[in-house]
């Protein structure tokens, strides 16, 4: 959680993005989470008046001696004990605590942002008998910074993710930790600090907050932009590659092949890497490969990243589904004054966009292990300098060995990536004395999907090096038939993209640790700060 992701937002009008007037967007969710939109409450008098009756009805319900789930009953398997008038506003407050049993690493800040989110978002929609104070101190907490320390283990997913939601609630309420301004902090302190009157909860409060998908779909927002970005950068890594392999001529037979693609996605990443390889008039003979043919991470890559193109509208709509519920139990309808019980807490849409998405993350980053390898394999790589080498005449350049250790890193990345790719769905186990005995670990599926697309964009991370080292190796070289590299060769937009890489990563020329420019470079794709289609 020390790593803050969120991009400066310095000098920049900001957008302010509007709950409980219309829709929330992943774009939404990834702005607030990285500090490039402002937030608030709508202010229509229907919108108020809707959640002020929330609770009103509520209290009507209680006085009238209706049973309510987690109101006027215990929790899960406790659902059978009452609880009497004179304990239901003490109920909220006893359950946060005794869900602090959260342990893990603490989500990173723009997780955590789009964690609190996801939530009010939901809470917003009128349905969860809350009261406009809470929804404006999760406003709050978004507003000046102040984030949860929200572990990562202890979600099943259904009842929805209570434990890490616990830890929002708790900090409404001025207890655990948050992080703010650079250090952890308890939270009574900078509540104190900065003159915030913590919550009391009222009844089904402290239900209503940690009774949620949040965590996993605020999770899968920010998923569902990096593989969007990640797809256009696989693809730009691919028209680099194919420049540098002097690859196959049929991403140039725009008039043969690709026509006769059936699925979008594929021709969306087949016109984008011809667009890229349209470099001059007379283009240089990209064929070395193989004359018919080539390796299929190269030939077959608009058909590796074209799956994630097409499946992406569908992973929005389900995702945006969820992000937009009531998705905690029970629902007061303030129009019918009746009180619905139900399972909205569930998460398997989100598990099942989650488990499938990291699947496809993870083939490409093992097509992109397939590329790194041809980038550094003498067999194909056309002699560019990236480890020692025999006929090389320089004794010192025979002793460096450049790229050999970021190769068998990446290795290891995509080992783990594509370990990771069994569905966590499958492994619900019962819990809470069988209370709980068919589960989404939607949560869990949303972390893994994260750690494969970090792994994956580390891969990315060092293709882009080897490849800036690549071009950099081509350019210093006497000019020969294979040098074709001149600088006349790439589209503006190619062109820009290789400025930008030359501006972040120094030019290897002796063996050096490479980790600083892979952390750099991982910062940079992560923020989406290079350009792409």
């Amino acid at each position: 959680m020390d790593n803050d992701h969120a991009s400066s937002t310095s000098g920049l009008k900001q957008t302010t993005i509007v709950f409980g007037s219309c829709p929330i967007t992943i774009e939404d969710v990834f702005a607030i989470s990285h500090r490039t939109a402002k937030m608030k409450l709508s202010e229509d008098e229907k919108f108020v008046n809707r959640i002020q009756l929330g609770q009103q009805t509520l209290q009507k319900l209680i006085c009238e001696g209706h049973i309510v789930y987690g109101v006027t009953t215990g929790y899960g398997n406790s659902c059978n004990v009452n609880i009497s008038q004179e304990l239901v506003n003490e109920l909220p407050g006893q359950l946060v605590r005794f869900l602090g049993a959260g342990l893990g690493s603490y989500f990173e800040l723009d997780e955590t942002r789009a964690i609190i989110t996801a939530r009010l978002v939901s809470l917003a929609n009128g349905f969860s008998a809350v009261r406009l104070e809470l929804l404006n101190q999760l406003v709050m907490l978004i507003q000046q910074d102040i984030l949860p320390c929200v572990p990562q283990e202890g979600s099943v997913g259904a009842s929805g993710d209570l434990i890490p939601l616990s830890y929002v609630a708790a900090v409404l309420c001025g207890e655990r930790d948050v992080y703010y301004q650079g250090k952890i902090q308890p939270t009574y302190k900078v509540f104190e600090e900065l003159k915030i009157e913590p919550l009391k909860l009222a009844p089904k409060e402290g239900l209503a907050i940690t009774n949620g998908t949040s965590v996993m779909t605020g999770l899968a927002c920010l998923a569902f932009s990096r593989s969007t970005y990640l797809a256009q950068l696989c693809t730009r890594i691919t028209s680099l590659a194919v420049v540098w392999l002097k690859g196959n001529n049929s991403f140039k037979q725009d008039s043969f092949t690709f026509p006769l693609d059936v699925h979008m996605g594929e021709k969306l990443v087949s016109k984008r890497i011809r667009q890229d390889l349209i470099l001059q008039d007379n283009p240089p003979d990209y064929s070395k490969i193989t004359e018919t043919n080539g390796p299929y991470s190269i030939i077959s890559a608009p058909h590796i990243i074209g799956i994630l193109e097409d499946a992406l509208p569908f992973f929005r709509k389900i995702i945006e589904a969820e992000l937009n519920s009531t998705n905690d139990n029970p629902i007061i309808d303030v129009d019918s004054q009746r009180v619905f019980h139900g399972g909205m807490f569930y998460g398997g849409h989100i598990a099942f966009v989650m488990d499938s998405l990291k699947s496809i993350i993870a083939n490409l980053a093992d097509m992109m292990d397939r590329q790194m390898e041809l980038l550094v394999n003498l067999n194909f790589n056309n002699n560019i300098l990236v480890g020692n080498q025999e006929g090389v005449n320089d004794l010192h350049m025979k002793a460096i060995l450049r790229f050999k250790a970021l190769r068998i890193a990446i290795s290891n990345w995509t080992a783990q990536a594509i370990k990771l790719t069994m569905p966590a769905s499958v492994f619900s186990r019962p819990t809470e004395s069988n209370n709980q005995d068919k589960v989404s670990l939607g949560t869990l599926a949303a972390r893994d999907c994260c750690i494969v697309l970090e792994l994956t964009e580390r891969i990315a991370a060092g293709l882009l090096i080897t490849i800036r080292q690549a071009m950099a190796s081509q350019m210093t070289l006497p000019n020969t038939s294979g040098n074709h590299f001149e600088s006349g060769c790439f589209t503006p937009e190619l062109k820009q993209f290789i400025d930008i890489l030359n501006e972040n990563i120094n030019f290897i020329t002796d063996d050096i640790p490479i980790e600083p420019f892979l952390l750099q470079l991982g910062t940079i794709i992560r923020e989406q700060r290079l350009k792409l289609y």
